[in-house]
């Protein structure tokens, strides 16, 4: 017989179902077959059961300005929120818990973040809040986050609840082609803005991150209104395509090139940013076909603009694109915008001009706004700048490079 030296202790793993995980597997076991119009109603059920009520969810209108409430059976619908100076919405933008004391209770407004995209936030009251409340409210509110974000795929009813005005068919065309406003991962964020968010056409926005690369695509097309849409449409369709393929940055370009070619007559184009960025590393790479230049902004100031050859806007044919690269330093940020941003015209007949825009960056910078909160406030400033005047489409997309590793995130704590 063999000793005992040799035979593995035995470990007891304890099993049992405890009171949060039983509240948030029923959520969880209902989730993939509730129809959207149930999910407010399971929501106000799942809260009351922790003695929580008077549930609202409020999502984020699409020029980020307010956040409004989703009508819903069990919720309570008030009046709008503004982000600027309301407490939902700091719990908004700085992704924090908020808690608001009233008479014998406390409002708790906890942000939705599906991944790290923010959807809007969640706010409910309760008599009193201790740590375990905040895990299990925290753990919820991420729940119902990955809800609305699963049902948004197959409902209307979460685009209505964030409209403040009609949307124009290009809008609706260039929203539906976005991915997340938002990403967040330790070693890269993302964050991008459209104006007029209800009325935008031509100018779009991509991203993607592939394993330590992440692909960043900004785009101009040319024109106004539908045709502008349909272009952009087609530029960002083969941009994916190419992408996805695995091909360099100058094999990408000339895809994106011959598909505006093909089907779109000589005299329309649309201009471009493509960049790749290494995120362990910080290696960047990029053509730019006929944008403005990016900025680069380190600690809190903008230090130098980007300029390299330029490549032919995409739609031209032919050209042969100019790669160019920069090692970034960690806490680095770049910004790709379109020329929207900088060449509207003032009312003396003045463009805004680039260092008009350096100084709204550089005066921003230096409040210590996390980067999706900064690119909201550089493309609200700068429409106050120019007094609400938008005559064309302008974009921003900011991205911060911190580098390291994001492995830890694999490890289960013990």
């Amino acid at each position: 017989m063999a000793g005992w030296e040799g035979q593995r202790e035995k470990v007891v793993v304890d099993r049992s179902e405890g009171f949060g995980e039983r509240l948030l597997g029923v959520l969880l076991d209902r989730a993939h077959e509730m129809p959207p119009q149930l999910v407010a109603p399971l929501i106000a059920e799942e809260v009351a059961r922790i003695g929580g009520r008077d549930v609202s969810i409020l999502l984020q209108d699409y020029d980020q300005m307010l956040l409004l409430p989703l009508p819903g059976r069990h919720l309570m619908v008030g009046e709008p929120e503004l982000i600027d100076g309301s407490v939902a919405g700091r719990a908004f933008l700085d992704v924090v818990i908020v808690e608001e004391p009233l008479a014998a209770a406390v409002r708790v407004f906890l942000p939705l973040l599906d991944g790290s995209d923010q959807v809007g936030v969640l706010a409910l009251t309760l008599d009193s809040v201790d740590d375990d409340d905040r895990r299990l409210l925290r753990r919820l509110a991420g729940l119902v986050a990955d809800m609305l974000v699963t049902k948004n795929s197959y409902t209307d009813r979460f685009f209505k609840a964030r409209r403040r005005e009609p949307m124009s068919v290009a809008a609706e065309i260039q929203w539906s082609l976005l991915p997340p406003l938002r990403m967040t991962t330790p070693q890269v964020v993302v964050a991008g803005m459209l104006e007029p968010a209800y009325n935008v056409a031509g100018d779009s926005f991509d991203y993607a991150l592939n394993d330590d690369i992440l692909h960043v695509a900004v785009i101009d097309a040319m024109g106004h209104g539908l045709n502008a849409a349909v272009l952009a449409t087609v530029a960002i369709g083969a941009y994916r395509h190419a992408r996805r393929a695995d091909v360099g940055l100058a094999e990408l370009y000339a895809f994106m090139d011959s598909a505006i070619v093909e089907q779109f007559e000589p005299e329309q184009f649309v201009t471009a940013q493509m960049a790749r960025l290494d995120v362990g590393t910080g290696r960047l790479e990029w053509v730019n076909a006929g944008h403005p230049a990016p900025l680069l902004i380190r600690d809190h100031r903008v230090i130098r603009s980007l300029e390299s050859a330029t490549t032919l806007p995409v739609g031209f044919g032919g050209d042969q694109p100019q790669v160019s690269e920069l090692a970034l330093q960690q806490g680095d940020q770049l910004l790709f915008f379109t020329d929207g941003l900088v060449e509207e015209r003032q009312a003396g007949g003045e463009q805004f001009g680039e260092q008009r825009l350096i100084n709204v960056i550089d005066r921003a910078a230096r409040e210590g706004m996390n980067t999706q909160a900064l690119a909201r406030t550089y493309s609200h400033s700068l429409m106050r700048e120019r007094r609400g005047i938008t005559t064309d489409d302008a974009t921003l997309l900011l991205v911060e490079w911190n580098g390291g590793s994001a492995d830890h995130l694999a490890v289960l704590e013990t």
